[in-house]
């Protein structure tokens, strides 16, 4: 997706391992708590299992596996972001949800060219937020990276 797509956008910051991340709010369906998912047998640790959310059954995915900065426990600030893209609805396993924000493009900054391929396929921009970098998600990449390792 091009960086000039959307003149200004709302955007969730969230915190995943000890780096800040957003994700676009009008994709976001809800924050909730974190709860321990049902496992599937078989499956990779970036689906850590299953969780039935209103009665819709949606993946977990953990975010801390998916950008490969390794795994914490748990705990009180730990929350799902149940997110749509691409006609599919999964939950997105954060550290912690921080804030709203409002971002336009002249916010946003192409990715350094040093960054890590693996990683660099699911973002979309960079950006500065109260004097901190914050790594712009791209949703429908993730769906896709997804759906391609699957």
């Amino acid at each position: 997706m091009q960086i000039q797509d959307q003149p200004s956008e709302d955007y969730l910051i969230v915190r995943v391992g000890t780096e800040r991340y957003a994700l676009s709010s009008t994709r976001i369906r809800e924050v909730v708590r974190w709860r321990l998912p049902t496992p599937v047998p078989g499956a990779p640790l970036v689906l850590p299992g299953i969780i039935s959310q209103r009665g819709v059954v949606l993946p977990v995915v953990d975010l801390r596996y998916l950008l490969e900065l390794g795994a914490t426990e748990p705990d009180r600030a730990t929350r799902l972001v149940i997110v749509h893209e691409k006609q599919i609805d999964v939950a997105l396993l954060v550290d912690s949800a921080l804030d709203l924000c409002h971002l336009t493009t002249d916010d946003l900054a192409r990715l350094p060219k040093g960054l890590d391929p693996h990683r660099a396929r699911l973002l979309r921009a960079v950006a500065q937020h109260e004097g901190e970098p914050l790594l712009v998600i791209d949703l429908e990449a993730l769906v896709t990276a997804l759906q391609e390792d699957a």
